[in-house]
């Protein structure tokens, strides 16, 4: 990267919203997008501890998700609250390996990849890290990509309270943890949004 002259060095900032490039010039603070008017600047205020912030609120609000039950069951058999790996084993053992999968990628793998991803990026972006640049700049991009899978589980248990409605016999109902689990989809989607990508290219002498 260092034989290859950057934008920033010459005064070039590139708007996150439409992408026009600006010409800052000796100025330092935001300046407005010639294109779309949206205030442009060389990196977004605060984006390490704004993503730091919305990971943190994740990963907290991830912990009742899965401990508090999803969902109610009242049918001739009793009243049952599900878990979201409890609701992953049910339907496992049941045979529906393949809706238990989906849902064990949606509700598990999905949230958990993302946060280790995003602490890594931050990590990376606080120490200035050459390692793996490239790489690091395709996993930003992966995890924007899948952050909308996770809501994934709660269009699931929202299906299934909105089908099994047979009164007198069986009827299903949405319970808190599947209110935390939607913060949680909402929060790492914040936190990816909040991370500014341009930080995973600036060396420890052009750090801001």
């Amino acid at each position: 990267m260092t034989a290859y002259p950057r934008g920033i060095a010459h005064g070039l900032w590139s708007c996150v919203i439409c992408g026009q490039v600006a010409n800052s010039g000796a100025t330092s603070s935001a300046i407005p997008c010639g294109r779309c008017g949206s205030l442009v600047t060389d990196r977004r205020p605060g984006s390490s501890e704004k993503t730091l912030a919305w990971l943190t609120a994740g990963i907290i609000l991830y912990v009742p998700a899965n401990v508090l039950p999803v969902m109610h069951t009242h049918s001739v058999k009793g009243d049952e609250d599900s878990t979201i790996v409890g609701g992953i084993l049910e339907f496992w053992q049941g045979g529906s390996w393949d809706i238990a999968t989906l849902i064990f990628v949606a509700s598990v793998a999905v949230p958990v990849t993302k946060f280790i991803a995003l602490g890594l990026l931050l990590w990376s972006a606080r120490w200035r890290s050459t390692w793996a640049r490239h790489e690091r700049a395709k996993l930003y991009r992966f995890v924007e990509s899948i952050g909308y899978w996770s809501m994934l589980d709660v269009v699931v248990v929202a299906i299934t309270c909105s089908l099994l409605q047979f009164r007198g016999l069986a009827d299903a109902e949405p319970r808190p943890g599947i209110l935390f689990f939607c913060c949680v989809v909402v929060s790492t989607m914040m936190a990816a949004m909040s991370f500014d990508p341009r930080l995973i290219w600036d060396s420890p002498v052009t750090s801001r």
